[in-house]
């Protein structure tokens, strides 16, 4: 049998459309998907334009080193990871198929990309973005609550913006999030976050739009990941601070939480992590300040 060409994502090759379907039936994120995808996209198109093999029996370790190094060199070591990620399940797949005799990255290793912590919101910062919204009107409202429940939760982006009416229980003051790799968990929520939501669901029933299902609203319908990102960039500019990301809020939260004590344990769960490496990498934004505040604290030697 002739092997099938490794084809653009969306053209007729039908291995990279059985491999969406696989995917879909493990039940992996749209957004996991989608870059799994575009890995293979990718890859299929640096190896016709550099002339090196399509077949996906023929394509070599150094072939897909060589689109590495390619994407390595256009965006950054990151981004490099993330599609060596995708080809790896890509080519994992194709050889439990029995398309291929054996995967070509039985012996690659991950590019290394350089850990750089995240920065932690200042409080000042924080006190400006929940100063411009203040008011009372709808996106006032909408938006405070919003932040206040970035900052009590630590929740993802994708999570806060796939939230719905349903997923809020204000008796038990808790959320209902969906996670990486379809995981629930339920987030508790304090009582400045509490009251901001509450805030915003009584103007929020005085929408048009709210019998929609979603959680968070504008003008159109449904606030996606990109309607907020865009609302935060606005509300930064309204408060003259630099412009923020959704993520830095899950740090700042991780930061807030150790700083205070909180166990290492608890925030893996509360954060939906399976170990605590991921806990050592938030733990990095502002390290120092938690060694100097510890300093400050136990005073070693202060006693004698």
């Amino acid at each position: 049998m002739q092997a099938t060409d490794l084809s653009v994502v969306g053209g007729p090759d039908v291995l990279i459309r059985s491999w969406r379907i696989h995917l879909e039936a493990e039940n992996l994120s749209p957004r996991t998907i989608k870059s799994y995808m575009e890995a293979a996209g990718q890859l299929s198109a640096f190896l016709r334009s550099a002339g090196m093999p399509l077949q996906v029996d023929a394509i070599r370790r150094e072939h897909i080193e060589a689109f590495l190094v390619d994407v390595r060199s256009r965006t950054s070591a990151s981004t490099a990871a993330t599609r060596y990620r995708g080809l790896q399940q890509l080519f994992r797949w194709l050889a439990e198929e029995g398309e291929i005799p054996g995967t070509p990255m039985a012996r690659m290793k991950p590019p290394k990309v350089e850990e750089k912590p995240v920065p932690v919101i200042a409080r000042s910062d924080l006190e400006a973005l929940f100063k411009v919204c203040a008011g009372r009107s709808f996106e006032d409202r909408r938006d405070a609550a919003l932040f206040r429940l970035f900052l009590n939760t630590g929740a993802r982006l994708a999570e806060m913006a796939g939230l719905q009416v349903g997923d809020v229980d204000f008796v038990m003051r808790e959320l209902y999030v969906i996670g990486k790799g379809r995981k629930a968990r339920v987030l508790p929520i304090g009582p400045k976050a509490t009251k901001a939501l509450d805030r915003y669901m009584r103007v929020r029933y005085r929408r048009v739009l709210s019998e929609e299902p979603w959680l968070w609203i504008g003008l159109r319908g449904r606030l996606t990941d990109s309607g907020i990102v865009q609302v935060l960039r606005r509300r930064c500019r309204e408060a003259g601070i630099a412009q923020l990301h959704p993520h830095q809020f899950r740090h700042t939260w991780a930061h807030l939480w150790l700083s205070a004590g909180g166990t290492e344990h608890d925030l893996a769960r509360l954060a939906g992590w399976n170990s605590l490496q991921m806990v050592g990498r938030y733990a990095a934004s502002a390290a120092s300040e938690r060694a100097r505040e510890a300093h400050r604290r136990i005073g070693p030697g202060e006693d004698i």
